[in-house]
């Protein structure tokens, strides 16, 4: 790990070039319920940061009209982390016990506080309140603090863990779809009927196509709509697995569960559900990749860091309570046969139009949500394609479409046609292959959560605070990230095997 801190020179002269890289543009993606303006700014050397500051403002263009508050980061942050991953977190608190399950969520919140604690301060550079440059992607802090190799290694990395929720989606979507036709079938035919022969291959393909069409959006900046009828979806959802989960609890008339979680054929399978339960939990809660957007958002003063810590408490704050109901409750209420999926696991029948309604949102939201991580991966393949190969027409020729009945006319390329439809089929195809929801969930969570939400952002601070080697706070960090490293490949394993155990017994 010291290898790529040390490569960091701190580069107090740097020349000027546009922090907005195509970078920014994919990665402005991932925030769900907001269009996160940025605007380009570069360092230069002065005296005064703050002088420095207003000069570079005026000079440089950086005339972006912040008015960002805790409140609103706030909003920010828990409309983009609450969404498909909280369905899976009655199943985790089933495996784990409660004991474990909720204390797990709870250091899960701990860590995730600790990870965006340090990486607030790594947006202004010299400086944390006062530096006069601004990083406002997580990719673009990467490259600066930690140089070239860090960058591509980090790019992969995020062009994974966006592919991966693509993947994730089309599944979770396949299962809502048929949670509404078994909710229906249940109500008509009775709770005894033969109602869980629906497959999911018919309607993965079907979300395909959606998404095939949905697909051709030019960029992420003309779907604003989309992002925010996701938000409301996924709240709304969430909010309608709570409430069921709390009115099954009451007509129950018991809290159902152990301490030690639900029984397995033998101990190793029990240690493999419970790393995988930790895999899910850990693909609910990290936000790093969108924090440094958020807090460009923000105005100043007081500093943006110090805005951005206390809304990061409350966000997470109320993010834990929230799954710890979600969790707690559904396990509550069923148990040993607590399902995979809260929504569509079946453990609801009644209200039927309840259930209807919330696999609905769940559907819509992902809809968009699908958009969310697709879009940053189009926007850089394609600038890629149009750099390398400026005179093809394949890449660089547009053509109008017209929709039938309407006068909007659709711009399209043959290469966004044709890589946008292959990358939908690819996701579409490992989806079908593999449609197993909490695996799925896991692995992303396991595969994600160390690099991404704990090594990258330890290692800038380090660079950021000129920390020494084998000082108490460079041994306490990197003890951190080492023990945060070692609970990822746990959950990443389990996970791995719970996905193989299901594709192959």
């Amino acid at each position: 790990m010291g290898k790529i801190s040390s490569a960091a020179v701190e580069e107090e002269e740097e020349e000027e070039s546009p922090l907005v890289t195509n970078d920014d543009e994919h990665h402005q993606a991932i925030i769900s319920t907001a269009s996160l303006s940025a605007a380009v700014s570069s360092s230069s050397e002065e005296e005064d940061p703050i002088s420095q500051q207003k000069q570079l403002q005026q000079q440089q263009g950086d005339l972006v009209h912040r008015t960002g508050t805790r409140w609103t980061a706030v909003a920010h942050i828990i409309t983009a982390v609450i969404g498909a991953g909280v369905l899976s977190l009655a199943w985790a608190v089933a495996q784990l016990g409660w004991i474990a399950g909720p204390l797990s969520m709870m250091a899960f919140a701990g860590i995730t506080y600790v990870s965006a604690t340090i990486l607030c301060d790594c947006y202004r550079y010299p400086d944390p309140e006062v530096g006069p440059r601004r990083f406002r992607s997580f990719l673009d802090a990467v490259h600066h603090y930690l140089g070239e190799r860090s960058h591509k290694a980090g790019g992969v990395l995020v062009q994974a863990n966006l592919f991966g929720t693509a993947i994730a989606y089309t599944i979770t979507s396949a299962t809502s779809i048929r949670a509404i036709r078994e909710s229906n079938c249940y109500h008509k035919e009775g709770h005894q009927a033969p109602c869980n022969s629906y497959g999911d291959g018919y309607n993965m393909l079907a979300f395909g196509v959606v998404q095939v069409v949905m697909s051709q959006i030019p960029d992420f900046h003309n779907m604003e709509w989309l992002s925010i009828l996701a938000a409301i979806m996924s709240f709304a959802y969430a909010v309608i697995g709570f409430g069921l989960g709390f009115a099954k609890v009451i007509e129950n008339g018991e809290i159902k569960g152990s301490m030690t979680g639900v029984p397995a054929a033998n101990t190793a399978d029990k240690i493999w559900l419970a790393f995988q339960a930790i895999g899910d939990i850990a693909f609910a809660y990290p936000y790093s990749l969108i924090l440094l957007e958020i807090q460009d958002t923000l105005k100043s003063p007081p500093a943006e860091n110090k805005t951005m810590k206390k809304a990061s408490v409350t966000a997470i704050f109320i993010t834990t309570f929230f799954y710890l109901a979600c969790g707690c409750f559904g396990y509550a209420a069923f148990g040993v046969a607590t399902p995979g999926n809260l929504l569509s696991g079946f453990g609801f029948y009644e209200p039927y139009w309840l259930i209807d309604f919330a696999n609905a949102c769940v559907l819509l939201h992902l809809v968009g949500a699908y958009q969310m991580y697709a879009q940053p991966v189009f926007a850089y393949a394609e600038a890629w394609f149009t750099t390398n190969f400026p005179d093809s027409k394949l890449v660089n020729k547009h053509y109008n479409l017209s929709l039938p009945s309407s006068k909007h006319v659709i711009t399209v390329t043959a290469l966004r046609l044709c890589f946008r439809t292959a990358y939908v089929a690819v996701s579409t195809a490992i989806a079908m292959s593999f449609p197993y929801f909490n695996q799925i969930l896991g692995v992303l969570g396991g595969l994600n959560f160390w690099p991404l939400s704990i090594y990258f952002p330890v290692e800038m601070y380090l660079v950021q605070r000129r920390i020494g080697a084998w000082t108490k706070e460079w041994v306490l960090l990197r003890a951190f990230s080492l023990g945060c490293l070692i609970v990822s490949i746990l959950a990443l394993m389990g996970s791995i095997q719970g996905l193989f155990s299901a594709k192959f017994g």
